[in-house]
């Protein structure tokens, strides 16, 4: 079962959970990043509840459960129609791997707050108490056992305790700092950012998926990218994310694409910015030089790393010679997906070829039956016509539909007449 889509459904589905533990004598709270949230004013979908009921209590008080992490204490209980992680209050052991720890031991509220990352993440609520943000204090109702509270008012994101220690427990840390920065709008803590920027290198021992993924969170609509890819080259982490040398260099074409855009969209729009001059697009080398590393770098998808070169190339073609070229070129670069998303990087890298470009594919969808007609010849037409299959079979069929799309043959007789000219 999913988390809920529906912030009220969700929370109250947690604090029915939070009632039945203490209904059976355990403390329980809403814990983590819905604690946060909530007190910014925001909606949460994912709730979190800490206990000091051990996780064989919390399976037994509950009917429908399953272990996500049993060797932290971690139950997700399935309750009025959502899934609530039940977390057991825990300290954590040392982190040799430099990801989780050790060993954990159940603890209480104190010893579990001073484990977490940062402080503003570190925040319990009794949901009994809290009357909400608009009709309370911001305190209500909060168990706060280090700082986070303060920094949520003062909107920074600060380490808890030893930023020099909670970086060393999980490198990845310091793209999660970033990242809740980035998306709340908040400063990092002046210690907690020169721990980051002296640990920056060690972020080259974390799984590359998991820098992948930080990395669609931070790019993400609503998350704050241009300011994320702001932070990561001034703490010298963008090097050891895309494994190329940090560039200190504008995120103009990042911050100006639309909020919604696609994530290989958003990897295009940063590469601009990052490898080519302002108003220059990327040449064929340098898109395949980029597509290779950050696919390696970030562990993308054959799709997304496919996207970003064609998009990428498109924007190349379309700054170059394309207004020039012949219509069967023109509507075949027009047809290929990715084309939009090229066109959002063409308005901001290269404006003075928008409307030219724009009025050229008006041109071109009134010219023998539009950008990309069904093609008047197949292979299985040629095969029907006594031809034998062969390598050339592609090239012909490539060249009747350039004269298709160019008005010279406007049948499947001409088109076969054509074809059989060329020697199938």
């Amino acid at each position: 079962m999913p988390r809920a889509h529906d912030p009220e459904l969700a929370r109250l589905a947690a604090a029915n959970v939070v009632a039945a533990l203490r209904a059976r004598g355990h403390a329980a709270y809403f814990a983590g990043g819905c604690v946060r949230d909530l007190l910014l004013g925001l909606r949460p979908t994912d709730f979190d509840v800490a206990t000091d009921a051990p996780p064989a209590r919390v399976r037994e008080l509950f009917r429908s459960t399953s272990e996500v992490g049993a060797a932290f204490g971690v139950v997700l209980v399935r309750l009025d129609g959502c899934a609530i992680e039940v977390a057991t209050f825990r300290s954590d052991g040392p982190y040799s791997d430099a990801r989780r720890p050790d060993a954990v031991t159940f603890s209480d509220a104190r010893g579990d707050a001073q484990r977490r990352d940062f402080t503003i993440n570190a925040l319990f609520l009794d949901p009994e108490r809290w009357h909400g943000v608009a009709r309370g204090d911001l305190g209500d109702g909060v168990i706060d056992y280090v700082g986070g509270l303060n920094d949520l008012r003062a909107r920074v994101v600060r380490a808890v305790g030893d930023p020099h220690a909670r970086l060393a427990e999980d490198h990845l840390r310091a793209l999660r700092a970033v990242r809740f920065a980035a998306r709340l709008g908040f400063t990092l803590d002046a210690e907690t950012g020169a721990a980051i920027g002296a640990h920056a290198r060690e972020l080259r021992g974390v799984s590359r998926e998991r820098i992948g993924e930080e990395l669609r969170r931070m790019f993400a609509p609503g998350a704050g990218r241009s300011a994320a890819a702001g932070m990561l080259v001034e703490l010298g982490l963008d090097a050891p994310v895309l494994d190329e040398p940090s560039r200190v260099a504008t995120v103009a074409t990042l911050a100006a694409l639309p909020d919604g855009a696609a994530f290989a969209t958003c990897l295009g729009a940063w590469a601009l910015d990052r490898h080519a001059a302002p108003a220059a697009v990327l040449r064929a080398g340098e898109i395949d030089a980029v597509a290779r590393r950050w696919r390696r770098a970030l562990c993308l998808s054959n799709d997304e790393s496919e996207a970003i070169r064609t998009e990428l190339e498109i924007l190349e073609m379309l700054a170059g010679g394309w207004l020039s070229a012949g219509v069967a070129p023109q509507k075949r670069l027009v047809a290929r997906a990715g084309f939009e998303s090229a066109m959002s990087l063409l308005e901001l890298r290269r404006p003075d070829l928008v409307h030219p470009v724009r009025a050229r594919m008006r041109e071109l969808h009134g010219i023998a039956g539009g950008i990309s007609p069904e093609p008047l010849l197949t292979g299985d037409d040629l095969v029907a016509g006594g031809a034998r299959p062969g390598p050339i079979f592609g090239r012909v069929l490539a060249a009747v539909y350039d004269a298709q799309l160019e008005g010279r043959v406007t049948n499947k007789a001409e088109a076969m007449e054509l074809a059989k000219r060329m020697g199938v």
